[in-house]
């Protein structure tokens, strides 16, 4: 077991690694811009009623569902639902489509079926390689949906691939799965104030 010692300078090790790759991503004139400009298509696309398909592989499967439910439920303000839909839930089709078709299509085959042209398909990938995800992108390319990438450093085969790509400036998986949801939180956030006016009160919880 770690001495409390050990522990406290492990989590300030962390920590300040988190802090840096905030603080880089705040200082990266095309990253910010790139995220303003993402913030205005998620705000376009759901305000003529559109919807925001998510999806990922492991955690980044977990942090679409977490941003999904934000825009569902609520973020900070008592409002309407936002349809968005996390591709990652529904194990029937997933495994029916895994088993039929192969894991590599598991998203595609949702897009397919789900994305209409103008929605916004946002695809989570750590190492931006994942097949199941490059291949999903396609599918929204090809139905007309406008794709957005959350992805690591070197943004890997998905940063080519999708009209808007923020690249967290780290290859630590941890650290940029961390800053995923800062963005997905801050995009809810914005979001919210967007559609629905006025300042957000502070958060219940």
């Amino acid at each position: 077991m770690l001495y409390n010692s050990d522990f406290a300078d492990l989590a300030r090790r962390r920590a300040t690694e988190h802090i840096d790759v905030i603080r880089n991503m705040l200082g990266d004139h095309v990253f910010m811009t790139t995220l303003g400009t993402v913030a205005h298509e998620a705000f376009d696309v759901l305000g003529r009623e559109g919807k925001i398909l998510l999806f990922g592989n492991g955690g980044s499967a977990a942090d679409a569902q977490h941003i999904a439910a934000e825009l569902i439920g609520r973020f900070q303000r008592e409002r309407k639902g936002l349809p968005a839909i996390a591709l990652t839930v529904n194990t029937s089709s997933l495994t029916a489509i895994a088993n039929d078709h192969g894991f590599d299509h598991v998203f595609a085959r949702q897009i397919e079926a789900l994305g209409k042209p103008g929605d916004v398909a946002v695809a989570l990938s750590t190492s931006g390689k994942s097949a199941s995800v490059i291949n999903a992108i396609d599918a929204a390319k090809a139905g007309g949906l406008v794709t957005i990438g959350l992805t690591g450093a070197t943004g890997g085969e998905l940063s080519g691939r999708v009209r808007h790509c923020l690249q967290v400036p780290s290859d630590i998986t941890p650290r940029i799965q961390e800053a995923h949801i800062w963005i997905g939180h801050v995009l809810c956030e914005w979001i919210e104030d967007s559609l629905f006016g006025g300042q957000s009160p502070e958060s219940a919880g």
